[in-house]
């Protein structure tokens, strides 16, 4: 299946240049998005995690059904001030300025293994910091998993030492 032929690409949005990937057409169509959590469910597989970690919002969408599939649990990461019990945090560097994600302290126990799943790899600077957190807490990042990678901005490279799969490039 050509998951490819199932993403919209919006010209000129959110500004002027981008070409915006939207994946709310593969998600509507059925097949298509249960043959993409498939497709990242195999890869999850063969690291054998324990739990799913997704970063808000869209990666919610990727990382719970995933996370469901597999039998396993999902961890939210969250932006500052989201999350109702005690976290953990860190800062990151946004294209035009900085931001705070967050993640329950208690979400990862010591020596878990955890993959990582996002709707899509641009810079790297999201999954980077998740990845952060993920090991502040004492797990063990065994893979990283994305429906969409931008080859172009190289995110990748920021994620070196880590196993990643992404299953559309662009």
């Amino acid at each position: 299946m050509n998951l490819k032929e199932k993403i919209r690409v919006i010209p000129d949005f959110p500004e002027k240049g981008i070409r915006f990937k939207d994946i709310t057409t593969l998600l509507q169509d059925a097949g298509s998005f249960h043959h993409a959590i498939d497709e990242l469910a195999d890869y999850v597989r063969g690291r054998q995690a324990d739990v799913i970690v997704g970063p808000e919002a869209r990666g919610f969408v990727i990382a719970a059904p995933l996370a469901y599939a597999l039998g396993k649990g999902f961890v939210p990461v969250r932006k500052k001030g989201k999350l109702p019990a005690e976290t953990v945090s860190m800062g990151y560097e946004l294209e035009y300025g900085k931001d705070i994600l967050e993640m329950h302290k208690d979400a990862i126990r010591p020596g878990q293994r955890v993959v990582i799943a996002d709707d899509l790899l641009a810079t790297g600077g999201t999954t980077l910091t998740a990845i952060k957190l993920v090991e502040k807490l004492g797990g063990i990042v065994v893979g990283v998993a994305f429906l969409i990678e931008l080859t172009y901005l190289n995110g990748r490279e920021k994620l070196s030492g880590y196993d990643v799969l992404s299953l559309v490039q662009y």
